[in-house]
Order: C-alpha cells, then sequence, then structure tokens
C-alpha cells in the first residue's frame, strides 16, 4: 500500500484543484468585495476550531491565499496530523482584505473537510490499535480531490490503498466473471504484469479464496464477508498472502472485524462519507 505518487506530483495536483476551485468560486470577480471593500484595506484573520479534530489540507489553505495575492501572509500554527480542540488557532492570516475575502470560502471548504476525513480516520485508527490490522481508504473518492483527501487519509494515520486504476492490480468480481474465474483472471494479470506489481483479488467464498491462493495472489480480498467466515479464510491463508477485509465496514463493527486476524481493512467511508469540522475565519480590521 501507498500513495503512489512523489510529493512533487502531489504538489503541482494541489495547485491545479485550488486553482480550478478559485475560478469556480470568484468567476469574473468578487463583487461584493469590490463593491464594499476599499482596495488597501488590510485586515488579519484567524482560522479558529470550533470542534475537536485532526488536522489535514492546510497546505490547500495556503495556496487559496497564495494564489490570489503575495501580499497575503499565511502562518499555519499546526501540522498535518496534529489534534486540536475547541478554540484552537489553526492558522492566521494578514493582508490586504479582499483578496483574502475572496478566497475565504474555498479555503475553508477544503480545511473542514480535509480535517473532517483526517479526523474519522483517526477514530477508525484508535478502534483498532490493539489488533496490528491496518486502516487505508479506497477509489470512493470526490472527483477531482482524491490526492487531498487521501493525504487526509495519512494525516489521520490511516495509509492509502492503490491511487488510482494504474499503480495496482486489484482483480474485482466484473473482472472475475469476465476472465472465468478468480484462477483464470489472477493468472492473467501475473502473466502480463510488471514485476513489482503486486495483484490482489477480490473474493466471497471460501472456494474463491481457496483459487486465489492456489493461483499465488499477493493479496486476497474478502469482501462483504460475515466476521466468522472470514476468520475462517484468514486461518486459510494463514501466511500465503496479505488479508484484506472490505464491505460494509463502521466503527461499531471495525474492531470485530479486526478481530478475525486480517492485515487490512478497508473503508470507504473515510472518504464518501467524513462529516465536516467547524472551522471559521474570523478577520479583525
Amino acid at each position: 500500500m501507498g500513495n503512489g505518487r512523489s510529493l512533487h506530483a502531489e504538489a503541482r495536483v494541489v495547485r491545479d484543484i485550488v486553482a480550478r476551485a478559485l475560478a469556480e468560486d470568484i468567476g469574473p470577480g468578487d463583487i461584493t468585495s469590490e463593491l464594499c471593500v476599499p482596495a488597501d484595506y488590510q485586515v488579519q484573520g484567524q482560522f479558529v476550531a470550533k470542534q475537536a479534530g485532526v488536522l489535514a489540507g492546510m497546505e490547500a489553505v495556503e495556496e487559496c491565499f497564495g494564489q490570489l495575492s503575495p501580499a497575503v501572509s499565511f502562518q499555519a500554527n499546526k501540522q498535518a496530523g496534529d489534534d486540536f480542540t475547541s478554540g484552537d488557532i489553526l492558522a492566521e492570516v494578514a493582508g490586504p482584505a479582499r483578496p483574502i475575502l475572496a478566497a475565504e470560502r474555498t479555503a475553508l471548504n477544503f480545511l473542514q473537510r480535509l480535517c473532517g476525513i483526517a479526523t474519522l480516520t483517526r477514530q477508525f485508527v484508535q478502534e483498532v490499535e490493539d489488533s496490528g490490522a491496518v486502516i487505508v481508504d479506497t477509489r470512493k473518492t470526490t472527483p477531482g480531490l482524491r490526492a487531498l483527501q487521501k493525504a487526509a487519509v495519512r494525516a489521520g494515520g490511516g495509509q492509502n490503498h492503490r491511487f488510482a486504476l494504474y499503480d495496482a492490480i486489484l482483480i474485482k468480481d466484473n473482472h472475475i466473471c469476465i476472465a472465468g474465474g478468480v484462477r483464470a483472471a489472477v493468472q492473467a494479470a501475473r502473466t502480463g504484469a510488471s514485476a513489482h506489481l503486486k495483484i490482489e483479488v477480490e473474493t466471497t467464498t471460501l472456494a474463491q479464496v481457496q483459487e486465489a491462493i492456489q493461483a499465488g495472489a499477493d493479496i486476497i480480498m474478502l469482501d462483504n464477508m460475515e466476521p466468522e467466515l472470514m476468520r475462517r479464510a484468514v486461518e486459510l491463508i494463514g501466511e500465503q498472502a496479505l488479508v484484506e477485509a472490505s464491505g460494509g465496514v463502521n466503527r461499531n463493527n471495525v474492531a470485530e472485524v479486526a478481530a478475525t486476524g486480517v492485515d487490512l481493512i478497508s473503508v470507504g467511508r473515510l472518504t464518501h462519507s467524513a462529516p465536516a469540522i467547524d472551522i471559521s475565519l474570523e478577520l479583525q480590521t
């Protein structure tokens, strides 16, 4: 598992994401600020947490202000992965009011949602911390925001599953159907894949698990299995492959899933259903 991307590539993606978000919100101009706020008016502000959480997304927030004006100064007071409580000042900004006001909503949208992902991930990680199981994300991300959302998962203490379709082989049910079975799909992937690529295959029955073992899969996903069946599958696999649990995992059952002995637990809700954290930008003249 890993993010499959260099830090330089991720920085470039963040710049592009922020540019599109600002263009969407500002368009030809922030007409309210241009009419109500003098061009040379200066302000300073603080990003204040209104509830506890885990920090993520500050690079996107800084990028919002940096893209609109080099005259805006920005200082983050915490780093990705840091805990914060209600009332904490997460970052400070100062400079001309117009670009700060123009960037405010976009910056908060990024910060609130990415902190939400990091916070939910931390909660899942804490639920399984005594088991040895690793919490990983999925590709169930908001289109266009994957790099930021997967970085937020890492900030929360989780790990990234494959970033996209190009950096890992994951044979799912439709691939198996078309290929003619688990063994045929794994063998086809093994024949054509680069040697460094791990091959993972999704299974739903013990018979499919046995096929995956015999075919030499590197990772075997146990999809939507009940805990008792999952436990039997883990015993069957032993040390022959890594084991991933997937499907229907929530905070109420994740500890039970981890107790079956799986190595990885993938959780789609980390990126598709994390609630935003309440944070505000409070300005002073």
